[in-house]
Formats: structure tokens, sequence, C-alpha cells
């Protein structure tokens, strides 16, 4: 006996709320890579150059959040059984892949920029870069909100924080230059600026990488959870036990659980109960439990796939 259990999300206000955020948060970043890219040719300012860059990569990546976020309401289908949930977690790869090239070309540039010195006028750097610090602060707010629990717009926020980060090492590396004269300030704020960039995207990449491969979360113990499973009244077997994430706020688990010869009321019951613990103290909220009587093999905790037995002839 199987039983299904799941919630579905009425979030569509909420995400025509986040697609307005997006939007004006585009055009607002749209515009200011054109000040910024123009101020920092004048300026000759290599961080200037950089941060406009990563602002043009913010663009495409608040343009493919927003259609994840359009794409992500859509109901699901035959040919889509989970939705479209996924498309937010495949933005947000190309989002952290985008950050970590721009960010290894920044550190290319600022070593040419190290070997060869160039002139940069730092009135122009401080200012452009104080104006950009505050146009990518505007931006980020607008997407922070619902960040923390999606992981496509918690790499858009992470591309608008770099942002912040780089605007301000700018205006902190014209302050200098102004001060001292020595103009290698502007490619070292790029080298921290880089660096800052490559370890968020590093973050959002690899927790993108585990959510495609249905990695279990890095958050649940499984060894506890057996334990939890073996707590609940008439369970005395858990095996072929699978814990994933569809998206980082939607997790989903099969399990196969052995009972005893009980009828259907009790078995029901049993159900309720392991739904109402992973719901609560797991946040899953998808899932799927199948009873089984003594005699199954409650040895194999996990379904190994390339067991011959899983493999049926036609």
């Amino acid at each position: 006996m199987a039983e299904h259990s799941h919630s579905h999300w009425h979030g569509g206000d909420l995400a025509r709320q986040t697609a307005s955020r997006l939007v004006l948060s585009l055009g607002l970043t749209l515009a200011f890579v054109v000040v910024e890219a123009v101020a920092g040719f004048c300026a000759n300012s290599l961080a200037l150059l950089s941060d406009a860059g990563h602002n043009l990569t913010d663009v495409i990546a608040l343009a493919l959040s927003w259609y994840a976020v359009r794409l992500s309401t859509q109901p699901a289908n035959s040919s889509k059984t989970f939705g479209y949930h996924r498309a937010g977690i495949l933005v947000a790869l190309v989002n952290s892949t985008t950050l970590a090239v721009v960010s290894l070309g920044i550190l290319y540039e600022a070593y040419r920029r190290f070997a060869s010195p160039a002139e940069v006028r730092s009135g122009i750097l401080i200012g452009a870069a104080s104006a950009a610090f505050l146009v990518n602060a505007g931006t980020a707010f607008l997407v922070h909100r619902n960040s923390r629990h999606d992981l496509n717009l918690r790499s858009v926020f992470l591309h608008l924080m770099g942002d912040v980060a780089s605007a301000l090492g700018a205006a902190l590396a014209g302050v200098a230059i102004a001060l001292t004269g020595l103009a290698w300030f502007d490619p070292l704020a790029s080298v921290f600026i880089s660096l800052l960039i490559l370890w968020n995207a590093w973050g959002i990449l690899r927790e993108t990488v585990d959510i495609l491969l249905e990695s279990t979360p890095r958050d649940i113990d499984m060894s506890q959870m057996v334990r939890d499973l073996l707590t609940v009244e008439g369970v005395s077997g858990v095996h072929d036990l699978h814990v994933w994430s569809v998206t980082q706020s939607l997790r989903a688990l099969s399990a196969h659980v052995v009972t005893a010869d009980i009828s259907t009321r009790d078995a029901t019951a049993i159900q309720r109960r392991i739904h109402e613990l992973m719901r609560h103290k797991y946040g899953i909220v998808h899932a799927t439990v199948q009873l089984e009587c003594v005699g199954c093999d409650p040895d194999a905790l996990y379904c190994d796939l390339n067991d011959p037995r899983h493999h049926h002839d036609e």
C-alpha cells in the first residue's frame, strides 16, 4: 500500500510581486551599466569597467530570473509532472557559472594592469563608484525578499551584492589613488572584487549541482531520519529511502516502510504519522510512503538502481 502526500503552493500573487521587483531592478541596472561604462572609459579605471561588466551580467541574470519566476507558476502537466520549479535551479546554475567566468576575466585583466600600470582619474572613479554603490544597494534590496529560500533569487541577490562590494571597493580605490597617486590601487581593488564574486559563485554552483544530482540536502541527517521513522508507532523497518530537493525549498521523500500485517485503516494512520513527522521536523511536504509486510529486504536502506533486481525484462 502506498500513499502520496504533498502541498501545492498558491504563490501567484507572490510570484507577480517578485517578477515586478525583478523588472524594476533590471531597468535600473541596465541604465546604470551604460553610465558606469562611459565613466570607466573616461577615468581609465579597470575597477569601474569590471564593475560595469559585472553589472551587465546582472542584467542577464535578472532577465533569466524573471523568466524563471514566471515559468515556475505554470501548472504541472503530463510531460512536466513536477511543474517548472527547477527552471529557477537552471537559472541559478547559469548565473553562478557566469559569475565565475567574469571573476576570472577580471583577475586576468588586473594582472595585466599590475604589469603595466595606467593613469587613473580618481575623481571620476570616486563619483561613479559612489553612484554605483547606491544603485546596486537599491536593486539588491528589491530582490532580497524571499531570496533566502529561493536559489534562483539568491543567485541574483548575490550578483547584486557582489556589485555593491565592487562599487565600494572601486570608491575606496579612488580615494587611495587621490591620496597617494598610486594607480595600482585600482587593479588591487579589482582583485578583491573578483575573489569575492568567485567565492559567492562557488557557493551557489555547489548547491545547484547538488539539487540537479538529487543529492540529499546537506542539513538532513539520514541516520537520524531513520531513527525517527523507527519511533513511529507500527513501523518496524525502513528501506529504499530517498530524500532529494526539487528546488531549494521544495523537498521530496520516498520510502518503503515495513509494518505488521495490519488493516488498511491502521496502515493509513501510520502513513499519516510519518507525513506529519516529515513535514514538521524535516520540512518535507512531498512524501511517498509505501507500506510493506515483513518479508521484504529491510537491510537495503538505500536503493541501488544498478542492482539487477531493479531491472525487468520487457
